[in-house]
């Protein structure tokens, strides 16, 4: 009966929640035959009910921590409703079995042998705890005989923690009065008499002899012991604590062993679990996060940006994944307000759906910047604290260059920011830092192999590269792909010819041709241009090279497009260093630094777990360039965040720059590769942007805004839409709805605010709306957040904008007179010989990112609006192939930043007793 019931209650919570399932762990350490019995029946049941079992079995040699480390694991699972240790213990290692069962959450401790569920019970609140599954059968079985337990008198015979003193107190708050006897007792078969109840669990065989019974007594045996039988091929048989053949002729009920308590007690446990399940469905709707989220106290005028984001407290990050649903074990703590997160949990939610994916992006902007950041954290503050959606911002990680230099945070800003900021926006987890390291090594490794194949014959090399140990030469795994590669299929280093030899050990590396430079992350304009070799130990062999950004290398490119380990490492391996003198691609793979490199990124794939001001989740997770590189936070962070969110959650990114540049290469390069498909573009435009379109005069960091900025002019503005309505048709061309975040500033009138929401609508824009999330935080974005949930529902018919297998310069034809409004092309020499070698090379078929100035729909930064007819020069073109890409040049760019006259770092200081940052940013 009791099963059919659960049957019933399961499918009706499958009905209701689709996809929901009630979820029991059964943890079992060792191999005891009895606990396999028993685990088998459980896993039986389960299976019958509809609840999704899952037997984890530790061996023998587990340790306590391990045991402990597993309870912790499941603890954290949402998916696991209720959870029991499988007692004893079968370990050779010394364990506490009080201390086991104590770390079993009570919320999940469906066997109700923890301290707390025992505590409860014994105080009488039966409502909040959990009954040990024995006790909670025996009192179902008295239940169904009809017998008021109300006012009869109970005997308890045993005083165990599974059975004897949880049976006293379920009677006792029952209502009966009750005595517990043991083996201590001396007047047992006296106080067996008296009782209208007698539960028996004292684990001795037959001891409760027929006479003693009571006429008419409920007789609830609990015992399961063996007796010598001859008549049984085991020699043996089960028998109860109580004298069965002639206690049942006293008792008006008598529960037979076996095949009375035991079946109770599993259907007991079941029961439990439903019971679990149906209070967590309760507490928490299934794909809805219970979530704690921080209230604001805003200010005006608004406080500088580390005053606010110091003011704010922020929630342990541990709380913050817990509450979005990441286990124990796929958080790895950095302090008490960042985390990585390990790629099992990508993993572990596989077959959860995705939910909406939206791309904020921004016309093309002034110097200042319009608000990306801050409108991409306003509208998770949005959808979060105040609309009560699954949100997760997904944002990129800064570098220290600019953040020392001018440009400097990148948290967002006012009300909405990622938090703690300094945090963010210095060392976070190393990640850049674990770059820099593998890109030097790189570096280092190409002029080492040039300096050493320049002074050393094939033999010298090649018993330096493949050294005998112990008389034994042996090739590394990287080695023996560099074999295949070639056409050597040996695997033995003594077999190979003169010419094999010749052919592996010498990668004949042209200096000229070598695209790979040294980063270091620091604004430094002196490094641009260097001579490296000039020590006489590098006997005058000596170059030109450069230091670049850390951001920009090819690295963090790899790391922003990876989906995994395994394909992080395949790109690693395939970046392209140089070309050989027989013009032929050497590649990481070829110098043998592809594993090196793996180990020191291992950590830096996992996405970086923060919060915002209002409490929402955040990935910051890789920070590659806009201009060489895609500008778009990591593809891992976003499928992870995807999946965390659910169905009817939202994921919000940001493209670096405007729609031209970091949109159409997130939808051309970062889409591609990760295969996901965006819902909406929020296209965030500003009064002060469009009037500079306009034909308004320039304005830079540091020195006041002019007048034409400072009052209405809404024929300037007017004009300056050309802009916005270019963007809004980029955008749609990819077949993807547009909202227009209208980012307020004080200094706009509400007329110039009502044209730009006007004119962007004629454009074709879903939606647009004006924002003042900067002054408000989540507040001001709300009905931005409702008009993204609004586009989101509708159709999204994205496409790419060209097939990857035309030919080079088709490409860029197509963004160039597409995205940008040129008329043509035009490649200079040196591009055209790189047309012709990446096609040779095998690499032209690889999406086209474009690396031109973000002022500018056009090459010249000075030509503002939508400018149309002109021809874009190309003046070179350079591959990341490891990341996957050709990126032309359109123009002169410096990929290494310089300080100005008064850097930020003026204004940063540290509190040297209190250990806080001032003055930051």
């Amino acid at each position: 009966q009791v099963r059919e019931r659960l049957k019933k209650q399961v499918a009706e919570m499958k009905e209701k929640f689709p996809g929901f399932r009630p979820g029991l762990a059964i943890l079992q350490v060792g191999n005891r035959d009895d606990s396999n019995l028993y685990i088998n029946m459980k896993l039986k049941a389960a299976a019958e009910i509809g609840i999704s079992a899952n037997h984890i079995k530790l061996p023998n040699t587990a340790t306590e921590a391990d045991v402990l480390k597993c309870i912790a694991s499941l603890n954290g699972d949402p998916a696991v409703h209720g959870f029991i240790v499988q007692l004893p213990l079968d370990s050779d290692k010394p364990i506490n079995t009080e201390k086991i069962t104590n770390a079993v959450a009570p919320e999940k401790d469906v066997d109700g042998l923890s301290s707390i569920n025992a505590g409860k019970l014994s105080r009488g609140d039966l409502g909040d705890c959990f009954i040990p599954c024995t006790p909670k059968g025996c009192m179902e079985l008295i239940r169904q005989t009809g017998v008021q337990v109300a006012g009869k008198r109970a005997v308890v015979i045993g005083r165990s923690k599974i059975v004897g003193a949880p049976m006293h107190d379920l009677l006792l708050w029952n209502h009966a009065t009750v005595t517990t006897c043991h083996s201590k007792t001396s007047t047992l078969a006296e106080e067996v008499g008296k009782a209208d109840i007698l539960v028996v669990a004292a684990g001795k065989a037959e001891m409760v002899k027929g006479e003693w019974i009571k006429p008419g007594a409920v007789v609830i045996d609990c015992g399961i012991n063996h007796v010598p039988d001859s008549t049984k091929a085991s020699g043996k048989r089960v028998v109860g604590d109580v004298a069965y053949s002639t206690a049942k002729e006293k008792a008006s009920y008598i529960t037979p062993v076996p095949g009375g308590v035991g079946p109770m007690t599993v259907a007991m446990l079941m029961q439990s679990t439903v019971e679990s399940a149906q209070r967590f469905l309760e507490k928490f709707q299934p794909g809805k996060w219970n979530i704690q989220y921080n209230q604001l106290t805003l200010k005006m005028p608004v406080p500088s940006d580390i005053e606010i984001s110091q003011s704010c407290i922020p929630k342990p990050i541990d709380q913050v994944a817990k509450e979005v649903g990441l286990l124990p074990d796929e958080v790895e703590l950095y302090g008490q307000t960042k985390a990585k997160v390990h790629l099992s949990a990508l993993k572990r939610l596989k077959n959860q759906p995705d939910g909406k994916y939206i791309v904020v992006t921004g016309i093309t902007p002034t110097p200042l910047g319009e608000g990306k950041s801050t409108t991409t954290v306003g509208l998770v503050q949005a959808l979060g604290a105040h609309l009560h959606q699954n949100v997760f911002a997904c944002v990129r990680q800064p570098s220290q260059g600019p953040t020392f230099g001018i440009k400097g945070g990148a948290a967002g800003g006012g009300y909405c920011q990622v938090i703690p900021m300094e945090e963010f926006n210095l060392h976070l987890t190393g990640d850049i830092h674990a770059i820099t390291a593998a890109n030097n090594l790189v570096a280092a490794a190409v002029d080492a192999r040039i300096f050493h194949e320049l002074t050393q014959t094939d033999q010298a090399l090649y018993s330096r590269l493949v050294p005998s140990v112990n008389g034994v030469m042996k090739f590394s795994d990287i080695q023996i792909q560099r074999l295949q590669k070639l056409g050597i299929n040996k695997t033995d280093p003594t077999t190979l010819t003169k010419e094999e030899v010749n052919f592996f050990v010498r990668l004949d590396i042209d200096p000229d041709t070598i695209t790979w430079q040294r980063v270091l992350d620091t604004n430094d304009r002196f490094l641009r241009k260097i001579t490296i070799g000039q020590s006489p130990m590098e006997k005058g062999f000596s170059r030109t090279a450069q230091f670049d950004i850390t951001v920009s290398s090819e690295i963090m490119a790899v790391l922003a497009l990876s989906d995994g380990l395994d394909d992080m490492k395949k790109r690693l391996g395939r970046m392209v260093v140089a070309s050989s003198k027989r013009g032929e691609p050497v590649t990481a793979d070829d110098l043998g630094v592809t594993g090196a490199l793996a180990v020191l990124m291992k950590d830096a794939v996992k996405p970086n777990l923060m919060q915002t001001l209002e409490g929402t989740p955040v990935f910051v997770h890789a920070g590659p360039f806009a201009n060489i590189a895609h500008g778009n936070s990591s593809v891992l962070a976003d499928k992870i965040a995807l999946k965390l969110v659910g169905k009817e959650g939202f994921v919000v990114t940001e493209a670096g720059f405007g729609a031209d540049i970091g949109m159409e290469k997130f939808f051309n390069i970062k889409c591609r590769y990760s295969g996901l498909r965006p819902h909406v573009v929020v296209l965030v435009a500003t009064v002060r942007a469009l009037k500079m379109h306009g034909g308004g005069p320039a304005v830079s960091a540091g020195v006041p805004l002019p007048k034409e900025y400072m009052e209405e002019n809404l024929q300037l503005l007017a004009k300056g839409c050309s802009n916005l309505n270019k963007q809004i048709q980029n955008a749609r061309m990819f077949g993807v709805p547009v909202v227009v975040a209208v980012n307020a500033f004080k200094t706009d009138t509400k007329a110039e605010l009502a044209l730009v929401v006007q004119l962007a609508k004629e454009a074709g824009a879903f939606d647009a709306v004006e924002c003042t999330h900067w002054a408000e935080g989540g507040k001001g974005a709300v009905a931005l957040a409702q008009a993204v949930q609004r586009a989101s529902q509708t159709p999204s018919n994205f496409r790419f904008l060209y097939n990857v297998e035309l030919p080079v310069i088709d490409k860029i034809r197509l963004i160039a007179k597409q995205i940008y409004g040129a008329s043509d092309i035009e490649l200079l020499p040196e591009a055209q010989e790189k047309v012709a070698m990446y096609t040779k090379q095998g690499f032209g078929n690889l999406p086209i990112c474009m690396a031109k100035t973000h002022l500018s729909l056009s090459h010249d930064p000075e030509q503002k609006g939508a400018p149309t007819g002109f021809i874009l020069p190309i003046r070179d073109i350079r591959a990341s192939v490891g990341a996957g890409f050709l990126y032309p040049l359109v123009g002169t760019m410096s990929t290494m930043p310089g300080l100005p006259t008064r850097p930020c770092f003026y204004d940063i200081d540290l509190d040297t007793a209190s250990g806080e940052v001032k003055g930051l940013f």
